[in-house]
């Protein structure tokens, strides 16, 4: 018989936490959390709905914005002057989706765009005083939201995570484009 390498151990072990879930948990939940041969992607799945969607709630009922609507005001609030297209690349979201919410934007005076001087088919967006206090106002319970969800964890537990995702980022150019013919996004 093999013999079982710390590492899968660790893994096992991390999985029997099932047992320290309050027994009301949903049984398919910790089904998905627990036993899952998908288990990166499905936890990390699990804690980005738990971190937003209480913060989208939060920011509908405060400031009656969509969540492509504040995706689109976070990333000008971390760099203002960007386009459309840099928004899209950094968000995921589909062009589309992305494009009403710039549009809503506008409409709302919460961004302002500008024409690009050297290629007139390309506009720059830039957050309006109004979009960059909505910003303001919002950032700060985003990361109150993620420290409290990171306070179960040491500084350095907290650093080796940051230092892991890093490395499953870096390594996402080497994951396949397409599954089974079907161009991924």
């Amino acid at each position: 018989m093999a013999r079982v390498s710390l590492a899968a151990r660790r893994i096992v072990a991390a999985s029997n936490a099932r047992d320290a879930f309050p027994s009301d948990l949903n049984d398919m939940v910790a089904a998905k959390l627990w036993e899952n041969p998908c288990w990166l992607s499905f936890r990390v799945n699990y804690i980005a709905h738990h971190f937003n969607h209480p913060i989208y709630q939060m920011i509908w009922r405060d400031h009656r914005l969509t969540q492509p609507e504040h995706v689109v005001l976070y990333a000008l609030g971390l760099r203002d002057g960007i386009t459309a297209e840099d928004i899209v690349a950094s968000s995921s979201r589909p062009k589309n989706t992305l494009s009403r919410a710039v549009n809503s934007l506008l409409r709302k005076k919460l961004i302002r765009r500008q024409q690009n001087a050297t290629d007139r088919r390309r506009y720059h967006l830039f957050l309006s005083d109004a979009g960059r206090a909505i910003v303001d106002k919002t950032v700060p319970e985003l990361v109150e939201r993620e420290r409290m969800m990171a306070e179960a964890l040491t500084m350095q537990e907290r650093a080796t995570l940051a230092t892991l995702l890093t490395k499953i980022i870096l390594n996402a150019g080497k994951w396949p484009a397409e599954i089974n013919g079907e161009t991924q996004a």
